[in-house]
């Protein structure tokens, strides 16, 4: 139980970036136990990990939740690890130019711009005739937000092994002509979707140029739905002010007495008193009703 308190501590202190590795991690590894449980009841992993693979054709229309559940998904551990690393490496150096808000906004919308790029690509090309395909992993999400920082300061330096210092241009456009070489490798669906994620983060990073979020709307609409759900479970009680302990009321003869000018005899009496005691034995009425005297006089 300490592993998992000290992690849910990690979670809840981490940024933006942290939290979507976590999330990935821990679907990941949901992914991996639920697949070998299943085998007790015969059921393969495939028939699993199909709940949030985004399906081709008029699958997705009874499975419209696996745009949003792929692109944090993944069985493969290699698959994982890579994109991960990706993201990190690269969402470190985007949060130096960009807020927690557009990242987690970007990553949202480069997965559904690969998503959407997947689908269109099986319902019009004539490759994909007759052909069934399942979409899963972070891979367009990741790839939207190393081009868009790569479009953004092209000229920005990162240290690669063997290479040296290289520019995040080169960065980015060797990542790119890699995935259009490995076309024809059993994946073209899955590359398809990469280039429209990299569609995603180029559009980005030249809109931030000129002075223009493209990520805004997606921002305000979730913080639209928390408000909403917020206000749904009740308004928070205001705290209630400390109140101050309020002096006994007057009673309505001690008012008058205390307002009105005191005549000479009263005023004979309290002299006497601090003659013979003192100022100090006076009561607080006195010690006023002398200095209303005073000024009278």
């Amino acid at each position: 139980m300490a592993i998992v308190d000290e992690l849910k501590q990690r979670f809840r202190a981490g940024s933006i970036l942290v939290r979507i590795i976590y999330i990935n991690v821990a679907i990941f590894l949901a992914l991996r136990i639920a697949a070998l449980l299943a085998l007790f009841f015969n059921v393969t992993a495939l028939e699993v990990v199909q709940w949030v693979e985004v399906p081709s054709g008029e699958l997705l229309l009874r499975r419209p939740w696996t745009l949003f559940t792929y692109m944090f998904s993944h069985y493969d551990l290699l698959h994982i690890l890579f994109n991960m690393l990706w993201l990190y490496w690269l969402g470190r150096i985007f949060m130096e130019y960009f807020t927690a808000k557009q990242l987690g906004a970007l990553y949202v919308l480069g997965g559904l711009m690969g998503a959407a790029l997947f689908w269109v690509a099986y319902a019009v090309l004539p490759y994909f005739d007759g052909k069934m395909g399942l979409l899963i992993g972070a891979s367009a999400s990741v790839m939207a937000i190393v081009v868009a920082v790569a479009v953004y300061v092209p000229h920005y330096q990162i240290n690669l092994l063997f290479l040296g210092a290289v520019s995040l241009k080169w960065v980015a456009i060797i990542t790119v002509v890699i995935d259009l070489l490995s076309v024809g490798d059993g994946n073209l669906g899955g590359q398809v979707a990469h280039l429209g994620g990299a569609l995603m983060g180029v559009l980005f990073g030249l809109l931030m140029r000129k002075g223009h979020d493209c990520t805004a709307w997606l921002n305000r609409s979730i913080d639209a739905l928390v408000s909403l759900f917020s206000s749904k479970r009740g308004p928070k009680m205001p705290r209630q002010p400390k109140q101050q302990k309020q002096a006994a009321p007057r009673s309505q003869e001690t008012r008058k007495t205390a307002t009105s000018v005191p005549d000479e005899d009263e005023i004979d009496k309290i002299l006497d008193k601090l003659k013979q005691s003192g100022y100090g034995a006076l009561s607080d009425e006195e010690k006023e009703r002398l200095f209303m005297a005073s000024r009278k006089r």
